[in-house]
């Protein structure tokens, strides 16, 4: 029977090594997760194996922000540990906020333990369905389209160093409540002598506006950046599974920095942003109004829950003149984030060749 925590999320123990270690029948190395098939493949002799279903008691739920205990943030690389290759007998260190890895020496799967008592096991996970080979297609293609990346730079990124990520996410539901007061505008054209200009009557308004937040996300991890992350979002959480060990062998999975309650602070602020694109398209339907101005509200929220999940990404970096770039690929949509080096040269030669453009054109119409 399995074990629970106090947030009703399922305790992974010493039995996620056993699955994630898994040995080929035929060959005896490490099956792994495959994203081709979304089955479990041995990459040295070709075995397939299909996922086992989950248990009925395995859904995926909806868990009680305020009666959450781990709450906590926490700093990723304070704290290492070593983990001992059950194939091969090879040591390695990893950060303690590392909760997969592969042994760089036989490839064999070694699930971390927790980082601490105080941190949650995750809920569910989005499975990989983009390769290795066709995210180094995608990242290729979107390099190639950068017109003012140097041709050195280009040929220094490698699609082959691409490691297959499983970051982790907090999501949010709430119901949100907001009393709020603005102005309406409501515009007429009036004729001032020989032209007509705009006039704007100004009306104050006040109102209650209601919401279901649905899947608010927030990145949990500080190490990765969020930016370049953001850029090859969005994750398509339909498709989420619960939890199983099975689903990141071969993978590491980074267990979340970002804690629940700093989270919750994060989600808050996009929330926000959104209230507010929301309650100003309210008033202009609810009193048919041409403007809003002065918008001011405040927000009660109930029923907050939350879910724990990891999501696939694709990271690779390459250094250009000492300085590091480093890329997403968004592991189940295929879609690049990343900042890639400009030359100044070439951004003045496309300057130069705009400008002789325009004169060139200018000379032959005059």
């Amino acid at each position: 029977m399995a074990d629970f925590d106090d947030n009703g999320v399922q305790i992974q123990n010493e039995v996620t090594e056993d699955v994630t270690n898994k040995k080929c029948p035929n060959c005896g190395a490490t099956v792994v997760f495959d994203p081709g098939t979304g089955g479990m493949l041995c990459e040295f002799c070709g075995y397939k194996t299909e996922l086992p279903q989950a248990d009925a008691g395995s859904a995926i739920v909806e868990l009680d922000f305020e009666s959450a205990e781990k709450t906590a943030s926490f700093e990723w690389g304070t704290q290492k540990k070593s983990v001992v290759c059950k194939q091969c007998g090879a040591e390695t260190i990893y950060d303690a906020l590392e909760t997969a890895a592969v042994c760089p020496f036989c490839g064999s799967t070694s699930v971390m333990p927790a980082a601490s008592s105080d941190s949650m096991s995750p809920g569910a996970v989005c499975p990989f369905s983009v390769t290795k080979e066709k995210a180094g297609q995608k990242f290729m293609s979107w390099l190639g389209g950068k017109l003012f990346t140097p041709s050195k730079a280009k040929k220094s990124a490698r699609p082959e160093s691409f490691q297959g990520v499983y970051l982790p996410y907090w999501t949010y539901d709430a119901q949100t409540t907001s009393s709020f007061t603005a102005r309406a505008g409501f515009d007429r054209r009036v004729k001032r002598g020989d032209n007509y200009v705009t006039e704007t009557t100004w009306q104050p308004v006040r109102g209650v506006y209601q919401e279901f937040i649905d899947d608010q996300t927030v990145m949990a991890s500080k190490r990765t950046e969020n930016s370049v992350v953001k850029a090859c979002e969005p994750f398509d959480f339909t498709k989420l599974v619960p939890y199983s060990p099975q689903v990141v062998a071969g993978f590491i999975a980074e267990r979340y920095s970002v804690g629940l309650k700093e989270g919750w602070g994060i989600a808050q602020e996009s929330i926000k942003k959104r209230l507010q694109n929301n309650i100003n398209k309210y008033i202009r339907n609810n009193w048919r109004c041409d403007r809003v101005d002065s918008l001011h509200f405040s927000t009660l929220y109930s029923n907050i829950t939350y879910k724990y999940i990891l999501v696939p990404v694709w990271i690779s970096s390459f250094k250009y003149n000492d300085k590091v770039y480093q890329f997403v690929v968004n592991g189940q949509t295929g879609k690049v984030g990343g900042h890639a080096p400009v030359s100044v040269l070439r951004v003045l030669a496309a300057i130069g060749i705009c400008l002789a453009a325009i004169i060139i054109l200018y000379m032959l119409l005059h």
